[in-house]
């Protein structure tokens, strides 16, 4: 029985028991059974409402959800917290995390994009570029060489 019914049952008692709206008793009872059915009715209302909008959050989140595959392909979905290991559903792949200067986004890229050396960023369209250097390099002061002696 919804909250609707129950209060719709209460009227029919009421009225039923013939309460005297002329006396205090029957007044106050009437004035909340008059209150019960106003809260019944706002609370379909809102149920209702509530309803919809979960309905139109769940098709938001399905088309989310096609949106990001096509932009980022499919991804494994693991929770690999160390950004330079690779994670057993991956395969070979190894990502690695970008911090955008320009807006804080986040943004996971693979070994391939990073050699390209520069990318947008997805979020404020600023230009990232990436300087990689491989730690057994000797490189010198002047960053133009290895090794050489200018200073």
């Amino acid at each position: 029985m919804t909250i609707t019914e129950k209060v719709a049952y209460l009227k029919g008692l009421a009225e039923g028991m013939k309460l005297n709206a002329d006396t205090p008793e029957g007044k106050m009872l009437l004035a909340i059974v008059d209150v019960l059915d106003d809260m019944a009715l706002t609370v379909e209302d809102l149920d209702d409402g509530f309803t919809e909008l979960s309905a139109q959050v769940d098709e938001i989140d399905e088309d989310l959800g096609s949106l990001e595959e096509d932009c980022y392909g499919e991804e494994c979905g693991c929770d690999d917290e160390d950004e330079e290991d690779e994670c057993d559903c991956c395969g070979d792949e190894v990502l690695y995390e970008v911090e955008c200067p320009s807006c804080g986004n986040t943004i996971c890229i693979n070994e391939s994009m990073l050699e390209e050396g520069e990318m947008e960023c997805p979020n404020c369209h600023e230009l990232l570029e990436f300087d990689i250097q491989d730690e057994d390099e000797d490189t010198c002061e002047c960053g133009e060489c290895s090794g050489c002696d200018k200073e």
